[in-house]
């Protein structure tokens, strides 16, 4: 935890980052936001609320100098209710599943209100660590004989029995707590944060709709179907590396299913393919011999810094609407980091524990975030100026 005086300057003189499981990357952080502890989400689909509850830590972290640890299973247990209705409402023609949005987290905040950690952790179950295999087959099969109508038409009992197996998971959720001396409402906690959701717009990059528009980005996890600001590819990245300067963290949704994401080293690249015209002798002569599956597995056998491929928006909304890239999971971008080459990478906090080479961060490189990103969520005050007046952002 950093002490609020660290927070004035983001951009931090250089240190070595830890020491690197992937012999020859050399990571250097340059800029460090300041952020609250990793979190383990463990055998739950809650990264999103991870995620955007880290998000807001930060942002609090940053304009009050409190560090925070806030209830990520409030904000999962509202977001279940609400899918849960929906579905039911769309005779089950919808998705219900545990994932969500970068926009789920606000959207409680502002509809419900939050909940410190201390005050409902979502353990009521005899685990120790979140695991939501038993309950998200429990509340799916339930939903199903809901839509079923074995009655002809839905009692007024259905919702109530959601309920009841949200508050055997979690627990009931309070009317009224105690906290820090105080009592509040989710409600009247979440106003003390000082929090303002129009305070932040969510931002993503691709052309089968207009730039300098707004539309709901089409995956399943979006069951709000919210509207995202769509940006070219380059200025996407131009918020993200603006916010970082000023001090901001940022959501980061984005695919992590690829190959050269390599989470136990720490590392996520895009590695060019081998071209046969570049090898010669033995190399060549090994080649030559390997299988499809083995040359592809070998593009991914990286031990530091290699020649990536060159991302363009265009091979960016093919990897996308060919369904290579699909939105997996969501995390935090905390700071900007360089290899030993110089190669630029964006220092990413994950919400998978700290049982990894750096203690749950990972770098991420520039093609990489490029081609992988789905959408990111950030503090509009961070959006160049330039690009909020095409934006129409005040």
């Amino acid at each position: 935890m950093l002490a609020a005086g660290a927070m004035c300057c983001a951009a931090q003189e250089p240190e070595a980052a830890p020491k690197d499981s992937v012999e020859g990357f050399g990571f250097t952080d340059i800029i460090t936001v300041p952020t609250t502890s990793v979190k383990d989400q463990n055998k739950s689909g809650t990264c999103w609320c991870f995620a955007g509850t880290s998000f807001f830590e930060d942002e609090i972290l940053r304009s009050k100098g409190d560090s925070l640890d806030l209830s990520e299973m409030f904000t999962v247990r509202m977001c279940y209710r609400d899918k849960a209705e929906r579905f039911v409402r769309m005779y089950g023609q919808t998705n219900f599943s545990p994932g969500g949005s970068i926009i789920d987290v606000p959207y409680v905040w502002e509809k419900y209100g939050a909940i410190p950690e201390s005050v409902y952790s979502g353990l009521e179950y005899g685990e120790k660590k979140h695991d939501h295999g038993e309950l998200d087959a429990a509340l799916t099969a339930y939903l199903k004989a809901v839509v079923a109508k074995p009655s002809k038409k839905l009692s007024t009992a259905w919702l109530k029995g959601v309920d009841g197996i949200l508050d055997a998971y979690f627990g009931p959720v309070p009317e009224t707590f105690e906290y820090n001396g105080k009592t509040y409402t989710p409600a009247s906690y979440a106003a003390s944060l000082g929090i303002k959701m129009s305070d932040y717009v969510p931002v993503t990059s691709f052309t089968h709709h207009p730039f300098y528009t707004a539309f709901p980005v089409e995956v399943p996890d979006n069951w709000l179907w919210a509207d995202y600001y769509n940006v070219p590819m380059d200025e996407m990245k131009a918020i993200v590396d603006n916010s970082l300067e000023k001090g901001y963290s940022v959501v980061w949704a984005a695919d992590v299913s690829e190959g050269g994401f390599k989470w136990n080293d720490g590392v996520a690249l895009m590695p060019k393919a081998k071209d046969e015209a570049d090898m010669e002798g033995t190399e060549l002569a090994r080649w030559v011999t390997l299988s499809d599956k083995d040359r592809k597995a070998a593009q991914f056998d990286f031990k530091g810094p290699v020649e990536e491929i060159e991302v363009t928006q265009e091979l960016r909304q093919e990897m996308y609407d060919s369904q290579e890239t699909t939105d997996d999971h969501g995390m935090v971008i905390v700071g900007v980091a360089t290899d030993r080459n110089g190669n630029r990478y964006y220092k990413v906090k994950n919400s998978w524990d700290t049982n990894q080479v750096y203690g749950g961060y990972f770098y991420v490189s520039m093609p990489y975030f490029l081609a992988k990103t789905m959408d990111v969520y950030v503090n509009k005050a961070a959006v160049p100026d330039v690009i909020a007046k095409k934006l129409k952002i005040k």
